[in-house]
């Protein structure tokens, strides 16, 4: 059926008369903003799952936390998201968190979460990070070591399922710098 040009731009005009914006053509309406984590949130991810975290490199960590990757998962409840390496035991070799809490007080929370300042020694890093770490079997009910600290409302948390406190606070490093924190 052919339509002719006054029947086609009658139509046209019909059609964009009467329609009002909904919510989802409405460039204005905002999105509803993500529930905040709780500061003791630690990522989900499938142990059988393949997704590259983004400011880590899988080869760098195979070689720095010294076991082959066998699959890697990201949360993106967390922005950046959480990245969690495996390997072949149970639980994930490598753990790393990325934290932009609302407050200075959060960030410590998040510290004080995964390094207990009572069961942990002190860390720091250049820039004016500070926090704690601890090796495996300090904190009862954890393992392997783990490494946090913080800078401003930003917090960064490695937990690894080796011994070594070193090999989380590479990998703290390593983030810092690849994020530019």
């Amino acid at each position: 059926m052919r339509l002719r040009v006054p029947t086609a731009l009658f139509v046209l005009a019909l059609a964009g008369c009467s329609q009002e914006p909904s919510p989802i053509d409405d460039p204005s309406a905002a999105p509803a903003p993500e529930p905040t984590l709780p500061v003791q949130a630690l990522p989900d991810t499938p142990r059988d799952s393949w997704t590259e975290c983004p400011y880590l490199d899988t080869e760098w960590v195979a070689q720095t936390n010294g076991q082959r990757v066998t699959g890697v998962g990201t949360d993106t409840r967390f922005n950046p998201p959480a990245c969690q390496f495996w390997s072949y035991p149970e639980e994930p070799q490598l753990t790393v968190l990325v934290r932009h809490m609302d407050s200075v007080e959060d960030a410590r929370a998040v510290v004080d979460f995964v390094a207990p300042v009572d069961l942990t020694q002190p860390a720091t890093l250049p820039g004016g990070w500070d926090g704690g770490r601890h090796g495996g079997g300090d904190v009862p009910g954890r393992i392997g070591a783990a490494y946090a600290v913080a800078k401003g409302p930003t917090a960064v948390a490695v937990f690894t399922n080796q011994h070594e406190s070193v090999k989380a606070e590479t990998v703290a490093k390593e983030v810092i710098a690849n994020l530019a924190l």
